[in-house]
């Protein structure tokens, strides 16, 4: 033990006989322990310590008896074995997988189980009660907070005394004995904690310790039956001497039987001579017959399997473990369980179980709380319904609500054990817990049917007409039959699936038969198939003639757009804001856009286009001068629709990652609506082959099963033989050798109807085997309610549209079948063909697909299986670089490196085709370049050297008259204005030779006037001048700080929040180079890192100065009041306001609506010229920096 941690132990007191001394340092011992666990290491080493070193049986339960008047060392004590006492699941958190954590984690078990009987005291349990009386007895105006957490802490410590499991190794205890558990119980009932439970289960003024209280009685009663609680104190003439009388006659019958075997095995006279036999007909390992060298009497039980070792099953196929099978406690125990029951039920269940699904619907619960309340649905109803039935008692759980929250809940469970593999164990534990709930919500309705009262037959009615009604209810059996898995699921589960179908059935059937007709909801699920188009090959550009045409039909549709007449799409926007090129180079992308509206005679669409590129792009009036008017456009789509604008290719796809695609797309759409019910057609839907296995698989233990058991299964398989006439659906080996145990078994007069069924069953075959030859071979398959058909009707019987697959294509006749031979020899050696899909097109017979091409080749042998005939993957077929690709990428790279247009350079040479994104992210990953934005293609500046050779543009500069040289395309960018600051088009660090050449040299200031003029006339003053505001507040940050990071522009206000979603403020924060979200994981734009401070105050001088406004009166915006002034560059950046708040660089979470009218008084300043968030920031009393 630790030297520390024995001191501080050592320091808590000594016990003398029956008296404990406490040391005068045992208060702050007592929190240095709990100081010590609060940082424990993994191995939970110090629990570890003071459960060996007994210090709660020795030293904590002593104090909590002696000195409970001590308030403070009496809540330091309880904290302390509330840590203690918590279950070993949630110290690590999961069962470790690894022996060494395991060993400790079985470790901090058994010292729980010895905490466990340590507290089976009735004088602990007197004290607690007595506290948790006392503090239970003040009133809300009282009781402090130190006392609510008292109250909880006293409730934990019972919770964590109950949850402690029990040691099967140490307690093998027959029924009818107290174990460790039945001793705590009976020491709470004698200290009277269970009356305080039930307090606080029904007073209106505790109700926040509903789901406590709830989870305390689930543990109570974790090994008790509701039925034995039920039937307990009805003499030894009761259910309890019934059920034991039953299995006692049950292996009294079966020994008698094997004695009477084995006497008539037995011969009278005995015979020295043991011998050795030779089983003719029966072969060894050779060609000779078995050799037998025992008696005869023991023949019967020769197998080839005698002395060979069993195989050993994996993990993961090896059935799910049971639930630990209920013990029977002590009579005085389950005697005033039986009480608390009772006062339970009349007192506290309603008002409870109303309290607590309050807390689950609200999500004040913790996680996976609701398997309490599915627990006591199950137990507390089925208790009221052994007892003496009262549905009053019940009301709070029984409805219509109540079915839909438990099937809700049981469906959850269900796609998350299919989705969550790891935990998939748990999930179908849960799902037993609902299935469970279910069941007795059913058998209750059931009761009620059986009462006397007209009311409540009445709402068994309703209830019923509900469930029955939706779909969901009735198809939820079949979903957990045929998904039902035994590796995760255990027998148990099964078990109560089988019971609870059959009542299903059978309440279902009853329903129905009283009515002339039932009318259901129905869902169909419509699967629309659509093909895919295939690649269309590049158009044909018109004819002069053609386009001549064209527009003359377009005209006066265009004239009637520019009146006003026909109104104009207001969702176009010009450019593509997810695409990797920027902005300023997507101006050719707009006018092939305008060219196809236009062509394809959209003309409201092309004008659209055209005006909102002129916003976009208004630089050289290359959509023509801000005030055109009608003539001008009119000529500007002439020109647009004429000129032979050049195509791009089609972009090419990527390769798909997974296997093969299919061909055809599918899109679902749920049509709900009404049909009439019929049970038979319902019951069709059992007959398929996973519940006929799920059936099998729990009447593999008949002797274990419950007679209720074995005939909800019988009865199950006689609907779907008998009622269905679907006998050969259960002509199955396993189930054949089920019977054949059954039939010989010396026990089976105990299952007369099993016995019953598997005559009826073996009859019938043999009746069908004397007519159909192949019935014997049948018996190795499950099969399908089409195949069993073909087993008494004769195969090949099915009509058309009849059975699983046999209608979506034709027979192959022997003509069809050589002419597949030959195509298949035709085009098997041509290479990079596609085989399959060349033969397909080759057939003449319709209805065929892939699929079944390729299955039938397979079957005439010409393939081995379907991977020889792979689909042909779309895109550049090249998935891998070679060496030889890779020194060629990195050659051209440095041949290239110091072109404007890296990029594109390398894709002209490059010899394999490769699309974009993979050659970027190949340089990325040889280490070429750091980040995309070296990539970029980039513009010179004016009179700074060559440009690349324009675009030709044949109509002769036609867009002279706007502005733009004569003779120049503006498309490519030669001699165009200066790219604004900051965007993705221009020059960043790292980009240019010379990086110590500021790019805003030469360029004009006020790159974003044209559009700040438009927008403070559309009344966007304020959200200009927040802008201004934030970029020259990142700019003072950054010079003092002497790093920069992106900072997200944060919109408190309702005004800039509109304005950051107008295309306007958009385009300008673009001109600036503000970065829009790249990923769905990012919410605002931001400011890029690259931006320096002097090119963020340049952008913010942009916006400031602007020319005239229409009213002839030029004016600026305001100087925001707390932002520093822009600093002479040769002098000293100013050291910013005191006042002004910090960037925050940790993100913001976007704030709802609330939290932005509550700082609204925050952003008044904002909006009107003062300062604003850029980052979250906040006030920081200390120091500016601080993170």
């Amino acid at each position: 033990m630790n030297c520390e941690l024995l001191a501080t132990c050592s320091a808590l007191g000594y016990l003398e006989g029956a008296v404990y001394h406490r040391e005068p340092d045992c208060l702050e011992s007592v929190k240095d322990l709990i100081r010590y666990l609060r940082h424990e290491d993994e191995t939970r080493d110090v629990r570890q310590q003071l459960g060996a070193a007994q210090i709660l049986q020795s030293d904590l339960l002593p104090i909590l008896v002696q000195y409970p008047q001590d308030k403070v060392l009496f809540d330091a004590v309880v904290r302390l074995m509330v840590n203690l006492t918590q279950p070993a699941l949630l110290c690590f958190g999961k069962v470790p997988a690894d022996a060494g954590s395991r060993h400790h984690f079985l470790q901090v078990g058994t010292y729980l189980q010895a905490y466990k009987e340590a507290f089976a005291s009735e004088k602990v349990f007197g004290v607690l009660s007595e506290k948790l009386y006392d503090l239970l007895q003040l009133d809300w105006e009282q009781r402090q907070e130190e006392d609510t957490l008292l109250i909880e802490r006293i409730l934990l410590l019972v919770r964590n005394v109950l949850h402690v499991p029990p040691d099967p190794t140490e307690e093998q205890r027959v029924d009818g004995d107290a174990t460790v558990h039945d001793r705590v119980l009976w020491a709470l009932h004698i200290s009277g904690m269970d009356d305080l439970l039930k307090f606080l289960a029904s007073a209106q003024t505790e109700q926040q310790w509903a789901l406590h209280v709830l989870e305390i009685i689930s543990l109570m009663f974790r090994d008790q039956s509701p039925e034995d609680l039920a039937v307990l104190g009805q003499g030894q003439a009761g259910a309890e001497h019934s059920e034991d009388t039953r299995e006692l006659q049950s292996l009294r019958q079966r020994e008698l039987a094997e004695k009477r075997s084995r006497a008539l095995q037995r011969p009278y006279r005995h015979s020295r001579f043991g011998g050795s036999y030779v089983l003719q007909g029966l072969k060894a390992i050779g060609d000779r017959d078995v050799v037998f060298h025992k008696g005869l009497h023991n023949l019967k039980s020769y197998s080839h399997d005698l002395g060979k070792e069993p195989r050993r099953v994996p993990r993961r196929r090896q059935a799910a473990p049971e639930a630990e099978a209920p013990h029977r406690s002590a009579r005085n125990v389950r005697l005033f369980l039986r009480r608390f029951c009772q006062d339970f039920l009349e007192g506290c269940y309603n008002r409870l179980m109303l309290l607590v699904k309050d807390h689950l619907v609200r999500e004040k619960a913790q996680q996976h709380d609701e398997t309490y309340y599915l627990w006591a649905c199950a137990f507390f109803m089925a208790f009221n319904r052994h007892r003496g039935f009262r549905p009053e008692l019940v009301s709070e759980t029984v409805g219509v609500r109540a079915f839909h929250f438990i099937e809700q809940n049981l469906t959850t469970y269900y796609e998350m054990a299919l989705m969550d593999k790891k935990e998939a164990v748990t999930w179908a534990r849960r799902m037993h817990l609902a299935l469970k709930a279910y069941q007795e919500l059913l058998r209750t309705v059931q009761e009620m049917d059986r009462s006397p009262e007209p009311a409540v037959r009445d709402s068994s009615q309703v209830i019923k007409s509900n469930i029955f009604y939706l779909m969901e209810y009735r198809e939820l059996f079949l979903t957990l039959f045929r998904k039902f898995d035994e590796t995760k699921q255990p027998r148990s589960f099964l078990r109560d699936l089988v019971e609870t179908a059959h009542l299903f059935l059978r309440m279902l059937e009853r329903f129905c038969r009283g009515r002339a007709s039932l009318v259901v909801q129905s869902k169909r699920v419509r699967r629309k198939k659509q093909p895919r188009a295939p690649a269309a090959a590049a158009p044909q550009p018109p004819s002069a003639e053609e386009l001549q045409e064209l527009w003359a039909g377009l005209a006066p549709q265009l004239q009637a757009c520019l009146q006003g007449e026909v109104p104009l799409p207001e969702d176009v926007v010009p450019f593509d804001a997810a695409s990797e090129t920027p902005v300023e180079e997507q101006r050719a992308e707009a006018l092939l856009r305008i060219q196809g509206c236009l062509r394809d005679a959209r003309v409201p669409q092309a004008l659209r286009l055209l005006r909102s590129a002129r916003d976009v792009w208004p630089e050289g009036d290359v959509f023509g001068p801000p005030s055109a008017g009608p003539p001008e456009e009119t000529q500007l789509l002439q020109d647009i629709l004429f000129a032979p604008l050049p195509q791009h290719a089609p972009p090419e796809p990527e390769e798909p990652e997974e296997e093969e695609e299919e061909e055809e797309e599918e899109e679902e759409t749920v049509q709900v609506s009404e049909k009439e019910f019929n049970f038979l057609d319902y019951l069709k839907r059992f007959a398929c082959a996973p519940v006929v296995r799920a059936l099998v698989l729990l009447l593999r233990g008949y002797p274990r099963n419950s007679a209720r058991t074995n005939h909800c299964a019988a009865r199950l398989l006689h609907r779907l033989a008998r009622d269905l006439r679907m006998e050969p659906l259960l002509f199955q080996l396993s189930l054949f050798a089920l019977f054949n145990r059954l039939l010989h078994d010396p026990a089976a007069g105990a299952h007369q109807e099993l016995v019953a069924l598997a005559k009826f069953i073996l009859g019938k075959f043999f009746a069908l085997a004397a007519t159909n030859k192949k019935a014997f071979v049948e018996l190795l398959f499950w099969k399908s309610p089409a195949a069993a058909r073909e087993m008494t009707e004769g195969y090949g019987s099915l009509r058309e549209g009849e059975g699983a697959g046999r209608s979506r294509a034709p027979p192959w006749t022997p003509q069809e079948e050589q002419e597949l031979r030959e195509l298949y020899w035709k085009y098997k050696e041509v290479e990079g063909l596609d085989v399959a899909g060349a033969i397909l097109a080759q057939l003449p017979a319709p209805g065929r697909t892939r699929r079944h091409l390729v299955k039938h080749l397979v079957r005439l042998g010409l393939i081995g299986s379907a991977r020889d005939l792979p689909r042909q993957r779309k895109g550049t077929h090249i998935v891998l670089w070679t060496q030889e690709q890779e020194e060629e990428l990195a050659r051209l790279f440095e041949e290239f490196r110091g072109s404007d247009d890296v990029l594109g350079r390398i894709l002209q040479h490059l010899t394999a085709r490769r699309s974009r994104a993979r050659v970027v992210d190949k340089l990325l990953a040889l280490g070429l370049v750091a980040t995309r934005a070296e990539l970029y293609k980039r513009r010179r500046r004016k009179g700074q050297g060559p440009a690349p050779a324009p675009v030709p543009v044949p109509w002769g500069g036609c867009w002279s008259r706007g502005g733009g040289p004569s003779g120049c395309c503006p498309i490519t960018g030669t001699q165009t204005p200066p790219v604004p600051i900051g965007s993705p088009g221009s020059a960043g660090p790292g980009q240019l030779e010379d990086e110590d050449e500021d790019p805003m040299e030469g360029a004009e200031e006020g790159a974003g006037q044209g559009l700040a003029q438009r927008l403070q006339q559309e009344g966007l003053a304020g959200p200009l001048r927040w802008l201004q505001s934030c970029l020259r507040r990142t700019a003072g940050d950054r010079e003092e700080d002497g790093t920069s990071h992106p900072v997200p522009l944060v919109p408190l206000s309702e005004e800039n929040e509109d304005a950051m979603e107008n295309r306007r403020f958009q385009a300008l924060l673009r001109r600036l180079g503000l970065r829009p979200p790249e990923s769905e994981q990012e919410t605002f734009w931001r400011i890029p890192a690259a931006l320096t401070p002097r090119l963020l105050r340049r952008a913010a001088a942009s916006i400031t100065h602007h020319g005239p406004d229409p009213s002839g009166c030029p004016r600026e915006l305001p100087e925001p009041p707390q932002c520093p002034q822009d600093p002479d560059p040769a002098a000293s950046p100013q050291p910013p306001d005191s006042e002004s708040e910090e960037p925050d660089p940790s993100p913001v979470q976007p704030h709802t609506k609330r939290q932005r009218d509550l700082d609204s008084e925050d952003e008044a300043s904002g909006s009107s010229g003062g300062s604003s968030l850029a980052l979250g920031d906040r006030p920081s009393p200390t120091c500016r920096n601080s993170p």
